[in-house]
């Protein structure tokens, strides 16, 4: 130190000792690198005030210019201006090197501009915040020739002050802008007096910048002061920058209206309406991120971020991104570094008295801080601010919702909150409109503790006061304030322990409605859940029925437009609430016009799905569990990953991941990491909290990459993958860096599928190569080799054995792989075979999941169905069904009491386990005949297990069932005039059988491949059949005459009786060959033959007045004939697929027609003119206008309604082309609908078996 330094600092310890308090200055000394953590340790031991002030001079003589520099700018920082103006005359000039080690890469001149003008140095800790220092440097350009104001505003402890010291320390910035220097001046909220101090200080340090030898009387008044620091910013110092930290109202700024330029730093972006300038303001809105705020701890405890405590975490967390409370609590750890957990229940706690300063902060305690900002406000706005404790935090609410909490005019509320939002106490979202407030969660978490013991009070408020603005009806869906509405009234009616109006509110199928549209049904479902105590001290089972009703109508409740939910709800059990709320809605509806169908047998369900969910457009490839059981991930064809509760479905994280399919995603063994690979070939890792991109591998794989998985333990965490490769197919990564740490070789095609053992020691490899393979994951190498092409003996040599996948038991002692229809479990010591079982030879295994606490086995199957398989017996203990298309996945829970299954029908669906363990009863084929007689049903088909089986009534009562035939039953009929059933099956037999006795009353033999289609004539006494061998048969079935109608040359599906009231019918048949032929069923003549399309023929009909007939073909033509001239009538054009369907009106005036793409035309047989497009607005999540092909159409006797059937069923007003209603099947791919005379009762068989017995809802009171 140069002795002009020492000497006066010698001079002035006296005066030095006396004042100061060393532990104010120290932080700022330690932040410049010139004090030492043991010797503030040092310091701090001393017992009195004075003693630390005299050991800290102690040091500091003993320390070179930089430290006396330090202490000069401490002093100026903490307000001792006149200490500091002991030592200014005294300042030492650094060398080069020392001021650039000082300065931080700013230059000597500015450093020493800075340092004159009082700007703090940084503090001891500091974190750079880059976006928010550009942009305050930005604005300060702009005053580069003009006088202004630039604002810097933001909530308690948001680190204005030491963000605006950081913006000025920057060469380029002073020299062009403020060469004539830089003046700091700390306001605070004193009273006129020491605003007065403050503003005699800086005249002084001016007057010193100036002249040391002249020294002027100090002002006496704040006008007076005004006025001499106009004279100094105009005269002297044109070209200088004044820095107002901490300024809280207009009288104090006003003081400094000078017509300079200013950084100012507020709470109060409102404060500069009363000054003139040009004005700028700069927002301190966002907090420090997680990885911010460890630095910060980090370098308080002298410490690495990964190696804090694990307490670390929660504090960042619990200090809702506040520098201020990081710091506070870093300052606080450094003097008791043991206090982790203490300080984190403190804030867990809310007990903001006991986070005390140990620096120079303002304020003793962050409630004091806090607290401070509230007392400027008006009395009446402190209780409308009080009512803010009720808020959710990260809830944006409308100035609507406090309009109706605080029963005030809109304009008037959106005043006040401008007011709050000045004052930093609320941020507004300007980004939406209307506009959109919310509170810091350090706000929200000081006023829920200030009104810890008001707030049920206040939760009951707001109910209060919505039941009364909204007493007439609901919030409208159109209305942004209806979220927070539909979001948070269950919460409010909880917290104000209301639970009367709470079960009146979620047991009303008006509200699941309404918030349903809103919303969507996740929301719901979670609020079943978590209030699901309160609830269920009314009704635990009515809270159960309403739950189950949303897992597994939300997938429907998710469309646009909107289903109907009453009609959703007609399908549940008779006995729910539910079903009686629905019931009541719909008669009083059916009264007013509207259609709604009951489904009188539905009480026969089982083994339905948990929850159903549609989180992708497109197939689904991949979906699995989080480690602890709590979330979903899945991906897919839409490129996108998802996260969502496995709860209720509700989604929680939702990116575009890659260019193309994503083919796979994994949980990282702790949950905070999901990988990702696609068919771009590239390998991603992503925050799961944050959902951001962690790290994008280097591209190491040339094909696409099939499969990625984590290690399951947090031991060595590890990522594997695997390709289509020829050669490098199957590698091992280390998360943390970009290229891979092993290469697998062994394999020479595509790797399907790979998984770790339960102890990480071995990976599994399934291959397109027939061959399932372990590799050591320490060394890399081949362990075991098993050829699984070697267990299909009879399979053909040129059809290669694709090993699909494998899952290891629990205990890691056996390996399970699936290959085609098989599914094969190995011993992993000995390589042997222990047991194989079969599936389906009609479908093959896509994947198999062995669950990790029994023994059972998952297997996904290609004809839409998962299996549950006890892989130690050999034995299937449960069928699935539910998805309509291929199932790729399958993946139990990591506690086995949920199975999920991910399919190309765009849903993931959840079931329990134990529910579906057992299998359900036989189901039923779609093939189907039904006979309408008065008031009972009887309808007849084939089960699954090939049985005939006949139902009668509306609980559809199993009245006959067969032995299973040897043969598969394709096709049935039932006899309208005697108790008689036909039977046609795979091998062109075709069997009469008398039910209920099942005696056989005729073996018909002839044809010679499978029967499609068989028909009773009115009187019973004839059976007329059709065949794949392309032929019609007209049998006296009684005495086994036959007489064969041969000209097809393709398969005949089916045919029409006309006039079958006759003793001498005619057929009408079609077939693929593009051909409609007339037949005279008593001589076997060909009456006529007309060769329609060119493409297959898929349906026909006859007008009721048999004057025309229509035929549908793939060549997505319909045409229509005469039946007298046989000459075509019209050729109808406009159907963009395969035209599957046609039906004429009752009345013969309009013709209806279906195609594959979901589509149904109305058309004119006036002259053939298209009448209207019956189709939804959009797709469906199948890619179709109807969930499918429209494969049945029916109108009614008035001709006013039409239904139609496809993925589900549909009615259509003729006039209009509106949908009227849809009923949703659990399956889809519906073949035929049978409807009564009436109209009022519909019968059908979907894809997975279930029989759908509906009737019309009529009109009345429930």
């Amino acid at each position: 130190m140069e002795e002009r330094a020492r000497s006066c600092l010698l001079r002035s310890r006296e005066r030095l000792e006396l004042d100061i308090k060393a532990s104010y200055l120290m932080d700022h000394m330690i932040s410049d690198g010139v004090l030492t953590n043991d010797e503030e340790q040092r310091v701090n031991s001393k017992a009195t005030r004075k003693e630390q002030a005299a050991d800290l001079l102690d040091i500091l003589l003993r320390k070179d210019n930089r430290a006396y520099i330090s202490f000069y700018n401490a002093l100026i920082r903490e307000s001792y201006g006149d200490l500091a103006s002991l030592l200014h005359n005294d300042l030492p000039l650094l060398s080069l090197e020392g001021e650039r080690s000082f300065a931080d890469g700013v230059s000597p001149s500015v450093q020493m501009i800075l340092s004159e003008g009082g700007v703090p140095q940084r503090p001891v800790v500091f974190v750079s915040r880059p976006t928010l220092l550009n942009l305050i440097r930005d604005k300060l350009h702009r005053l580069r020739d003009t006088a202004g104001w630039v604002t810097v505003f933001g909530m308690a402890g948001s680190g204005k002050s030491v963000i605006a010291a950081e913006a000025v320390r920057d060469t380029a910035l002073i020299k062009e802008c403020f060469p004539d220097g830089v003046h700091w001046l700390s306001i605070g909220q004193g009273e006129r007096a020491d605003l007065l101090v403050r503003m005699q200080s800086l005249c002084f340090r001016l007057e010193q910048v100036q002249s040391s030898d002249i020294s002027q009387r100090p002002p006496s008044s704040v006008e007076e002061a005004k006025e001499r620091l106009r004279f100094f910013m105009l005269r002297r110092f044109p070209r200088s920058l004044l820095i107002l930290d901490d300024v809280w109202d207009t009288s104090a700024l006003r003081s400094f209206d000078v017509q300079c330029r200013v950084l100012m730093t507020t709470r109060n972006r409102s404060l500069t309406d009363s000054v003139s300038g040009k004005k700028f303001e700069v927002p301190v809105e966002n907090g420090l991120n997680e990885e911010k705020g460890l630095e910060i701890l980090a370098l308080y405890v002298n410490g690495k971020p990964q190696k804090l405590p694990e307490q670390a975490r929660s504090i960042v967390s619990e200090c809702k991104g506040s520098p201020l409370v990081v710091s506070l609590i870093g300052a606080l750890l450094r003097e008791f570094p043991d206090r982790w957990g203490y300080y984190l229940r403190q804030l867990q706690k809310k007990q903001f008295k006991r986070i005390r300063k140990s620096s120079s902060y303002d304020y003793d305690a962050l409630d004091q801080a806090m607290d401070a900002s509230l007392q400027v406000l008006e009395q009446e706005h402190r209780d409308l601010y009080r009512d803010l404790s009720i808020m959710q935090k990260d809830v944006k609410v409308p100035a609507k919702v406090l309009s109706v909490l605080w029963g005030l005019e809109l304009e008037e509320v959106e005043d006040v909150l401008q007011e709050f939002v000045n004052k930093s106490l609320l941020f507004r979202d300007c980004n939406q409109r209307p506009y959109l407030y919310y509170l810091h969660d350090l706000q929200l978490d000081f006023l829920a503790e200030q009104n810890r013991d008001r707030m049920t009070e206040l939760h009951g408020k707001m109910v209060r006061q919505y039941k009364q603005f909204y007493d007439i009806s609901a919030p409208s869906a159109g209305d942004k304030e209806c979220l927070y509405w539909y979001h948070f009234l269950p919460y409010h009616m909880a917290k104000a322990g209301l639970s009367k109006e709470l079960y009146s509110l979620m047991f009303s199928l008006d509200w699941v409605k309404d918030k349903a549209q809103v919303m969507g049904s996740a929301h719901l479902i979670n609020d079943f859940v978590e209030y699901g105590d309160m609830l269920d001290k009314e009704n635990s089972e009515v809270r159960l029925q309403f739950q189950e009703f949303l897992s597994l109508n939300g997938h429907h409740l998710e469309q646009r437009p909107f289903p109907d939910v009453v009609q959703l709800a007609l399908s549940q059990p008779t006995h729910t609430e539910v079903y009686r709320q629905a019931l009541m809605q719909a008669q009083q509806r059916a009264s007013r016009g509207q259609l709604y169908l009951d489904w009188v047998n539905k009480n026969s369900m089982d083994s339905l799905s948990r929850l159903v969910m549609h989180p992708h457009q497109g197939s689904i490839y991949h979906a699995c569990f989080s480690k602890d059981g709590s979330k979903i991930a899945s991906c897919g064809a839409s490129k996108t990953l998802r996260v969502f509760k496995t709860i209720s479905g509700e989604k929680l994280m939702e990116l575009q991941a890659h260019d193309d399919d994503v083919l796979c995603c994994a949980f990282s063994p702790d949950d905070r990491y999901i990988a990702t690979c696609s068919s771009d070939r590239k390998v991603k890792l992503w925050n799961v909290e944050q959902a951001t991109l962690i790290r994008e591998f280097d591209v190491e794989h040339d094909e696409q990459i099939n499969q990625c998985q984590f290690t399951n333990t947090g031991r060595r965490v590890l990522l594997a993958t695997c390709s289509n490769d020829k050669i490098t197919n199957t590698k091992l990564w280390n998360p943390n860096k970009k290229s891979s740490k092993n290469t697998m070789f062994g394999h020479m095609e595509p790797v399907n599928h790979c998984c770790f053992s339960p102890n990480d020691a071995y990976l599994a490899t399934s291959s397109s190569d027939g061959f399932l393979k372990l590799f050591e994951v320490s060394s890399a190498n081949e362990w075991k080799s098993i050829d699984v092409n070697s267990f299909f003996q009879e399979s053909d040599d040129e059809i290669k054995v694709i090993v699909k996948c494998s899952t290891w038991s629990a205990d890691g002692s056996r390996i399970i792989c699936a290959a085609r229809n098989a599914v094969f479990v190995f011993d992993v010591a000995t390589s042997d075979m222990l047991l194989e079982m079969r599936t389906s030879r009609l479908s093959t295994v896509q994947y198999c999941h062995a669950c990790p606490n029994s023994n059972l086995l998952a297997v996904a199957l290609s004809h839409y169905t998962v299996e549950l398989w006890n892989f130690e017996t050999s034995k299937k203990t449960a069928e699935c069904s539910g998805h309509l298309s291929w199932v790729h996945c399958v993946q139990f829970s990591p506690d086995g009491s949920l199975l999920l299954s991910s399919s190309d029908d765009q849903t993931i669906r959840l079931w329990e386990t134990d529910r579906v363990h057992t299998s359900s009863a036989a189901a039923l084929k779609r093939d189907s005949d039904v006979l309408f007689s008065q008031n009972d049903i009887t309808v007849v088909a084939a089960d699954s297990r090939n049985r005939l089986q006949v139902r009668k009534g509306s609980d559809a009562s199993v009245f006959f069932e067969s032995d299973k035939l040897p043969s598969r039953i394709r096709c049935t009929c039932i006899s309208r005039s005697a108790p008689h059933v036909a039977i046609g099956t795979e091998d062109g037999s075709v069997q009469v059988l008398e039910v209920p006795s099942g005696n056989p009353l005729g073996m018909l033999s002839g044809h010679t491949r499978t029967v499609h289609h068989c028909q009773f004539t009115d009187d019973g006494q004839t059976l007329i059949t059709s065949s794949e061998d392309a032929t019609i048969r007209v049998w006296k079935w009684r005495t086994g005459e036959c007489l064969v109608l041969e000209g097809h040359k393709e398969p005949v599906r089916k045919f029409h009786l006309l006039n079958s009231s006759s003793t001498s019918p005619h057929i009408l048949s079609w077939s693929f060959d593009g051909t409609v032929k007339v037949w005279d069923t008593n001589s076997g003549h060909k009456l006529r033959d007309l060769t329609c399309h060119k493409g297959a023929v898929l349906s026909c009909d006859v007008s009721s007045d048999g004057q025309l007939f229509v035929s549908t073909s793939a060549d997505t033509t319909a045409k229509v004939w005469s039946s007298i001239s046989w000459e075509m009538a019209f050729l109808l054009k406009g159907h963009k697929d395969c035209v599957r369907s046609c039906r004429f009106s009752w009345d013969s005036k309009r013709l209806a027609t279906g195609d594959d793409n979901g589509e149904i035309r109305l058309w004119s047989m006036i002259d053939g003119a298209l009448l209207k497009i019956c189709s939804r607005d959009n797709k469906d999540s199948m890619d179709s206008f109807h969930g499918g092909w429209v494969t049945d159409l029916h109108f009614s006797p008035d001709n006013r309604v039409l239904v139609s059937t496809g993925g589900y069923i549909k009615w259509w007003s003729v006039d209009t082309g509106e949908a009227l209603q849809t009923f949703y099947t659990m399956g889809a791919n519906l073949k035929k609908m049978h409807v009564s005379s009436d109209f009022s009762t519909f019968v059908t068989i979907d894809s997975i078996g279930i029989l759908y017995m509906l009737r019309k809802v009529e009109g009345g009171r429930a």
